[in-house]
């Protein structure tokens, strides 16, 4: 018996995150009653969400790497007509782990493991994303230093990170947390406004020559490595 939002997350319906949602949102029903996050089941119990019953992925895991364009949304929702699930038409359910705004573009590691997907998130592993930035005037010294040991904004103080100035209006930085939006407000708070973002790299999985809005599957290295990594 396990936890239910990871079984929903094993099955590879979502993340175990996504997951919660569903269960706090009333529309997960075990055995004819509304579920509560508490509740544990196996493969016994009859599982439906928002009316439809839970299927365990056939055919294995699947791990993707995408390049996502601006103006596509990570939601999966079939009603939305940016949602990302309109760009991945694949033979199974993936998700997305993790999110990039809509307005960024960029690297995105998609897969039906919703126990990778919580494990690649969880805020205690402090995983690097590194990410290619264009603000609208130019950067300076202080500007780097000031970004490189945290910012203030919104009552909280993000990580120190790494950053590298590459022209007079951008640079590379490395984060090793996941906060919403989190390098638009950092710029912001700084009084400089990003007019491009771009990830380039997830922990060991890099964008490299990937044309946009194209996936490719994972090498057997890149998979090992992602592995050993979480």
């Amino acid at each position: 018996m396990i936890r239910l939002a990871k079984f929903i997350a094993s099955s590879g319906y979502c993340s175990r995150r996504a997951a919660c949602r569903l269960i706090e949102s009333g529309i997960v029903w075990v055995n004819g009653k509304p579920a509560g996050h508490t509740m544990k089941v196996n493969h016994q119990d009859q599982i439906f969400i928002d009316g439809e019953p839970l299927c365990p992925t056939t055919g294995g895991k699947t791990y993707l790497l995408y390049n996502k364009p601006a103006g596509i949304d990570c939601v999966c929702d079939l009603n939305n007509a940016a949602s990302i699930v309109h760009q991945i038409k694949f033979k199974h359910r993936i998700f997305p782990v993790g999110r990039l705004d809509k307005d960024s573009h960029g690297l995105m590691l998609l897969t039906n493991d919703g126990d990778l997907c919580h494990r690649v998130l969880h805020p205690d592993h402090h995983h690097e994303k590194e990410y290619k930035v264009t603000v609208d005037r130019p950067i300076d010294p202080l500007f780097c230093q000031a970004m490189a040991k945290g910012v203030s904004y919104k009552k909280v103080k993000t990580r120190p990170c790494q950053i590298n100035q590459i022209s007079k209006s951008s640079f590379k930085i490395t984060l090793t947390q996941g906060l919403n939006r989190q390098i638009r407000h950092m710029c912001k708070a700084l009084g400089y406004t990003v007019t491009d973002l771009q990830r380039i790299r997830l922990m060991n999985l890099k964008l490299d020559n990937l044309s946009s809005n194209v996936y490719r599957h994972l090498t057997d290295e890149e998979r090992i490595e992602l592995f050993n990594a979480v």
